[in-house]
């Protein structure tokens, strides 16, 4: 088992920054690839930005040049750095780890975005 804790979420205006960070704990020992998930009310969960421990990245189409995703040096890490925010960035934000065992998903954080 994996266990995520994440933090960072809030209320932002239009044009700002927050930073997410996702704290993994337990059977990460086989970890491969980790990231990020949002949700917003309505839309299907969708993905934001993945990394693998080998350091390939990928983001999806609408975060390019605004999100950036990084691994902590502990590796037990992952933070999502969010600038330029837009109101369409509202969404709980999900932290996600893959294993070679299993997927795993955290709890969820809060974005909103105000015009």
């Amino acid at each position: 088992q994996v266990q995520l804790v994440e933090s960072g979420g809030g209320l932002v205006q239009a044009g700002g920054s927050l930073r997410l960070s996702c704290a993994a704990s337990g059977r990460t020992f086989s970890s491969y690839a980790m990231g990020w998930f949002r949700q917003a009310p309505g839309k299907q969960r969708e993905l934001v930005a993945l990394i693998t421990i080998g350091g390939r990245i990928d983001y999806a189409d609408f975060v390019k040049g605004r999100f950036t995703i990084s691994r902590g040096d502990a590796k037990d890490m992952v933070y999502l750095q969010m600038n330029s925010l837009k109101p369409e960035d509202t969404a709980v934000y999900y932290c996600h780890w893959r294993t070679y065992e299993d997927n795993y998903w955290g709890q969820g954080t809060q974005v909103t975005v105000s015009s």
